[in-house]
């Protein structure tokens, strides 16, 4: 297991964020994977390391941590937009559609959440031909 930095959870996950809006995914979640191995059950923690690990291109990963979210609170519409996201990058394409369906209905006036969905069932029909 790799040493822990310097600080505790609260610092790993304000550094990590930070790191996540200055646009070092990669960092966060290096960093994050540490606030959530030690904070399993936060669901900032886990939203942020997931995030940072979708930016970071770690699409499988952020699946799973969304996944854990939604396996915890599954009325989180935040989580099924990041699962669709992730499933839709991951080429899973039926699973996004799901998810982000979910999302829309739980929030229909988030214009992000449609557009995501719209662009899902397009690749699902587009996919389900080949």
């Amino acid at each position: 297991m790799p040493a822990h930095p310097a600080g505790d959870v609260y610092d790993w996950y304000t550094r990590g964020v930070e790191l996540l809006d200055s646009r070092n995914p990669a960092a966060a979640a290096a960093l994050l994977e540490h606030a959530a191995r030690a904070e399993p059950s936060s669901r900032s923690v886990r939203e942020a390391l997931a995030r940072a690990q979708f930016n970071a291109g770690h699409f499988a990963a952020a699946r799973d941590n969304f996944a854990v979210i939604i396996e915890i609170n599954p009325t989180d519409d935040y989580a099924h937009f990041g699962m669709g996201l992730s499933c839709s990058k991951l080429g899973d394409y039926e699973d996004a559609a799901e998810h982000l369906a979910l999302a829309a209905a739980m929030r229909p006036e988030n214009k992000h959440y449609a557009t995501a969905l719209r662009h899902a069932r397009a690749a699902r029909e587009t996919h389900e031909g080949t």
